[in-house]
């Protein structure tokens, strides 16, 4: 029996460091940091062109908004910050990488 507790302590933890990882202020602590290391990558003349807005209503929701030219900063910030993010935030900016690769795909053909 001891076992069984042992275990369902475990899934616990586990399933609440998942939950924890999509929080809408863990997203947004994240955008923030990955945003900031952007704009210090980035040439001056596009610092001004990348920004990341919350949905005040639909807290899980963010607009990316930034330009093509500067994804790939972008791109170099998430992947720099990949190893110190939990489980589920990093699939979630895996996520983000991959649609924005797709799209970046979509405008050069």
């Amino acid at each position: 029996m001891a076992i069984i507790n042992h275990m369902m302590k475990k899934i616990d933890t586990d399933v609440s460091n998942l939950k924890q990882g999509l929080h809408p202020q863990n997203l947004s602590f994240w955008y923030d940091k990955i945003i900031k290391e952007t704009i210090e990558m980035a040439p001056p003349w596009l610092q001004d062109k990348i920004k990341v807005h919350q949905d005040p209503i639909l807290l899980m929701k963010f607009n990316l908004d930034i330009s093509k030219r500067a994804v790939r900063y972008f791109m170099i910030a998430v992947d720099n910050n990949l190893d110190d993010m939990p489980y589920s935030t990093k699939l979630y900016f895996l996520k983000v990488q991959e649609i924005l690769a797709t799209e970046m795909d979509k405008s050069l053909v």
